[in-house]
């Protein structure tokens, strides 16, 4: 617990606003993600079919749109941001292994490495003075 506090207290002495606007955008793609897996549900079957065989296979599907719709939200207004990446993480190591698996893209593989290195980053680093955590947490 230490060494979290200390991480918070490091991450707040050195923020910037171009972090929390990165934040922000990572957020607004990952609920955009969310949107277009919730309406598309054919590209979602496409996506997933090469875990399809395993089991649990069927509730990949029903976890993946709903994780990225509220944890991009999350990530927006900085609620909860550490919960809100680890939630997105086994989906996107999946989005990187999809890739290797099955047909592999380009741009794909790009856009899911690129989104969890960010992930990945914001786990870390926390969710930033301009947030919502930041300010429930000064008005203790």
């Amino acid at each position: 617990m230490a060494t979290i506090k200390s991480l918070n207290k490091w991450a707040n002495a050195h923020t910037y606003y171009p972090l929390d606007l990165l934040r922000v955008a990572l957020g607004v793609f990952l609920f955009m993600k969310g949107v277009d897996f919730m309406s598309n549900h054919q590209q979602m079957a496409e996506i997933i079919k090469p875990f399809q065989d395993i089991p649990g296979g069927m509730l990949i599907m029903h976890y993946v749109a709903p994780a990225h719709f509220v944890g991009g939200f999350l990530l927006v207004i900085g609620l909860l941001t550490r919960w809100a990446v680890v939630t997105q993480l086994p989906i996107l190591i999946g989005a990187v292994l999809v890739n290797f698996l099955g047909e592999m893209n380009a741009r794909n593989l790009v856009l899911a490495s690129i989104t969890l290195l960010l992930c990945v980053f914001f786990m870390f680093y926390g969710s930033g003075k301009h947030s919502t955590d930041y300010y429930l947490k000064m008005q203790k």
